[in-house]
């Protein structure tokens, strides 16, 4: 389960998304159903009942607030558990119940802890632009043909923002390039993850990349007394598919008929990045020493020994059941 994602969280859909009816979603090649109660509260089970293997995604939410399983009618709470099995009343429904992923709902987003079971060991850290009530945010989804460990290296990456961002947020770096230029790239660990910055020439810059475990990167944009942060989220679907969450949030311009523009802003920000990164070989980051690297790789680096260490050949493939 998890293959190469396990016991970490991530968000995989936006709470509006969720409404009366179950969404299946995949996450890193697990099939997870998403369903809310009949009080508003989001669920999360394996996408597979216990009984026949079917997906409990194509089922239906009770008005008990339970998701019924499309097959024979089995139905099963938030938490797993079999609340009833339609024609057998003697059913020990304590032996039938199916397998639930802890979950949450945080900043417009649904997460998901990528292991089986009601509780999560910790709760998720998320940046402030996330969870402030005080700003506004605007969410943009995209699918990439890539794996999300190119996707989320690449959001690390300062030294390619006066290359693939020209014209947009790598503009004044690019102006500021000589041919003899050379970029200082720090970091700094933290408890969530990392922060980064990077020096052109010497010159510091109030740009700030922050990495919050496993996939969440948050882009400090320096603007004097003010709140402003692009985020930029890589989830793994399954083998070479990724789903790009990015968050903008603000704490000024806040009416909502900005928000297109802020929106599309972000948009021509991940498309200058999607060619090049669905473009890498091989798809999934090798270990650092397999592929040619400098100064200036110092961030990414950061984040392959921590893929390499704790989330490479984590989970498993479930044991065949014996007949």
């Amino acid at each position: 389960m998890f293959k190469d994602f396990a016991n970490v969280w991530s968000p995989v859909e936006q709470s509006i998304k969720l409404a009366t009816q179950p969404i299946q979603f995949e996450l890193a090649g697990e099939k997870i159903v998403l369903f809310r109660s009949k009080t508003g509260s989001v669920h999360a089970l394996l996408d597979r009942c216990p009984h026949r293997g079917v997906a409990l995604s194509l089922g239906k939410v009770t008005p008990e607030g339970c998701l019924e399983c499309p097959f024979h009618g089995w139905q099963f709470e938030g938490d797993g558990s079999c609340t009833h099995v339609p024609l057998n009343p003697e059913a020990r429904r304590e032996l039938l119940a199916a397998t639930p992923i802890p979950v949450r709902e945080l900043g417009g987003l649904i997460w998901v802890y990528t292991a089986a079971g009601a509780t999560a060991p910790e709760e998720p850290q998320l940046p402030d632009g996330l969870l402030r009530d005080d700003v506004a945010r605007v969410v943009l989804v995209e699918e990439w043909n890539a794996h999300w460990t190119r996707a989320m290296e690449n959001m690390l990456d300062s030294p390619h923002l006066p290359f693939v961002h020209r014209r947009t947020i790598g503009r004044a770096m690019r102006a500021q390039l000589k041919p003899k230029s050379k970029m200082h790239v720090e970091w700094e660990d933290t408890p969530f993850g990392g922060r980064t910055k990077a020096r052109l020439d010497g010159a510091r810059s109030e740009a700030m990349l922050e990495f919050y475990r496993p996939n969440v990167m948050a882009l400090h944009i320096p603007i004097p007394g003010k709140h402003f942060r692009i985020h930029a989220i890589c989830v793994p679907r399954g083998g070479n598919r990724t789903r790009m969450i990015v968050v903008g949030s603000r704490d000024f311009l806040k009416m909502p008929l900005l928000d297109t523009f802020f929106r599309k802003a972000n948009r021509r920000i991940i498309k200058e990045d999607q060619a090049v990164v669905e473009s890498s070989t091989p798809s999934e980051i090798p270990p650092g020493a397999l592929e040619r690297s400098v100064e200036s790789d110092r961030a990414t680096l950061q984040f392959r020994r921590y893929y390499y260490a704790m989330l490479r050949g984590s989970g498993h493939t479930p044991a065949k059941t014996e007949v």
